[in-house]
């Protein structure tokens, strides 16, 4: 599973979601599929794909100031 984060921050691409806190972070099945989509924006310069490994989920959480256990994943397409 894959994350597409902001390249300055490691921030990762969420959807708003009414009464869901932290919003749930947007999921590709492939890097590939990340990359489309990054590619298919225009996001080139300014995303990346990110692995979801353990190591990735603790950067994230700090990034989102908030405990790793409390996010949640949205797949794409959703």
């Amino acid at each position: 599973m894959y994350a597409i984060v902001y390249k300055t921050d490691g921030f990762p691409i969420c959807r708003q979601v009414a009464g869901v806190s932290p919003d749930p972070v947007v999921t590709w099945n492939t890097e590939a599929a990340a990359v489309a989509f990054i590619s298919a924006k225009g996001g080139d310069k300014e995303f990346q794909p990110v692995a979801l490994t353990d190591e990735a989920m603790d950067k994230i959480a700090a990034t989102m100031g908030c405990p790793v256990e409390s996010i949640t994943f949205d797949p794409y397409p959703g």
